[in-house]
């Protein structure tokens, strides 16, 4: 019996070992990519502010311009500049209005303006529009 117990013993202090490093080495892995994805996620944060009458405004001063289209892919601003559409008077005055960084709205107005262009002329429709205007490259 002493021999059988002390069997039980080793074998449950070994199968606690291999179960705490295995669940520990799951857990460090489950901690390293929640913060890779918490870090993605929240990666452009530092481009939103607020303006002097407090709107949301995307302030992309001094960002290249990689980092400006994707701040503007990530940011909540696009779904509001795309409900704005089919107004394109107002969409050319949301890009100067709320957003900050020379690449990006020089890059918005051209779009807009080869947009306006091309649906007012009939040669696409309102789908292809709204999938040109969210698809900025």
């Amino acid at each position: 019996m002493d021999k059988s117990l002390l069997t039980y013993v080793a074998i449950g202090i070994g199968g606690i070992y291999f179960l705490t490093n295995f669940v520990g080495g799951i857990q460090d892995e489950d901690d390293r990519l929640k913060n890779d994805e918490y870090n993605t996620k929240h990666q452009f944060d530092e481009y939103h502010a607020s303006d002097s009458i407090g709107q949301n405004i995307l302030d992309l001063t001094g960002a290249d311009t990689y980092t400006q289209i994707n701040a503007w892919q990530e940011s909540s601003l696009k779904h509001e500049f795309l409900a704005l559409f089919p107004n394109f008077s107002e969409m050319k005055s949301f890009i100067e209005d709320r957003i900050r960084g020379e690449a990006l709205k020089t890059k918005l107005l051209s779009t807009v303006n080869r947009i306006e262009d091309q649906f007012l002329s009939g040669n696409i429709h309102t789908e292809q529009a709204k999938r040109q205007l969210s698809s900025l490259k």
